[in-house]
């Protein structure tokens, strides 16, 4: 009988990450999905309609957007891992490590940018508390993984100085954000525009001053046309109606490739957004809330798209040999 990978989704980022992950290895596997889930008193609340903002929830905009992905791409589903007996699983989080997993072959991916090292984040890590409460801040932290796949070298030694183990890295670049040239070929209308990206902050429950940042990206713009594309989990009624009131004359938009806006922009600016490598890979000029000279250096490995054949080159060398195996064989990176 074909070995079993549960991969572990969430967001449409996410699950389309660990989609193509699985691609590479549904020949040879027999590959199953599952929904990020909890355990415990957490599993109660989220039954109970809480976290519909959050990856757990069952009903927010993370789960609809999953699911709809899902059914057009018939993925088969294992709710919970409870259908079979894994031989490797594959999350795309480990802020939490659910019980069922955690005696099994594990393979963590980075799949975006972390949260900013807030207060939460430091007492996390000084405190015995739930890493998920420093949010992504904390990704990489668990130290329940075998290999971390990470998106690039800086990356890497940016967890390293978290307090990732430097043996359980690897280097494979980041699915979704390692081919950005191919987003100049694209069938969008607008050019020569400043785009703003913005982000979910509030409703992930972080701070966010909307009108200073859309202050901010007004001084940036200095009367050039603007476009703002909205965040997937964003109120967009509040959004929109916020923007209009301060910039009239722009372009609101809550769907879209986000990646195909970024080729034809001249400027990019952000809040808190992975798509921010994207600008950067194809040499815009970008403005985030974190600094971009250290953007740049974590800007994942541009590696023509083949992060997810690295990643599942990863998967069979664990799955078949052993983690410790797989750690010297990729020495940090698949080059």
């Amino acid at each position: 009988m074909p070995k079993k990978i549960l991969f572990i989704i969430g967001s449409l980022n996410q699950t389309r990450q660990a989609h193509a992950v699985g691609q590479q290895l549904a020949q040879e596997y027999d590959c199953y999905y599952t929904h990020f889930y909890c355990d415990g008193w957490l599993h109660w609340l989220v039954e109970h309609g809480w976290f519909n903002n959050s990856i757990l929830g069952k009903s927010g905009q993370f789960r609809q957007r999953a699911d709809a992905y899902v059914k057009a791409h018939q993925l088969p589903l294992d709710d919970r891992g409870e259908g079979h007996d894994y031989d490797l699983v594959v999350t795309t989080s480990d802020l939490i490590i659910q019980r069922n997993i955690r005696h099994k072959r594990l393979i963590l991916l980075q799949e975006g940018m972390t949260d900013p090292e807030n207060l939460a984040y430091h007492l996390v890590t000084r405190l015995p508390l739930p890493r998920y409460l420093a949010g992504t801040a904390a990704n990489g932290l668990s130290h329940a993984y075998d290999i971390f796949c990470v998106a690039s070298e800086g990356y890497r030694q940016d967890f390293i100085r978290k307090g990732a183990c430097p043996e359980s890295m690897v280097v494979t670049g980041m699915p979704n954000y390692d081919h950005a040239v191919q987003y100049r070929q694209n069938s969008f209308p607008y050019h020569h525009y400043v785009l703003v990206a913005t982000s979910d902050a509030r409703e992930t429950w972080k701070w966010d001053n909307r009108q200073a940042f859309l202050r901010w990206a007004l001084a940036i713009a200095n009367g050039r046309p603007l476009i703002f594309k909205l965040h997937p989990n964003e109120k967009k009624e509040r959004a929109t109606a916020e923007i209009l009131k301060m910039a009239p004359q722009a372009l609101v938009l809550t769907e879209g490739n986000v990646d195909e806006m970024i080729a034809n922009c001249e400027v990019l600016i952000t809040q808190y957004s992975t798509v921010v490598y994207t600008g950067i890979a194809l040499g815009k000029e970008v403005h985030s809330y974190f600094d971009v000279e250290k953007l740049k250096a974590l800007t994942p490995w541009q590696n023509g798209g083949t992060s997810a054949q690295r990643i599942a080159q990863v998967c069979r060398a664990v799955i078949e040999e052993g983690p410790a195996v797989a750690q010297e064989r990729f020495a940090y990176a698949l080059a």
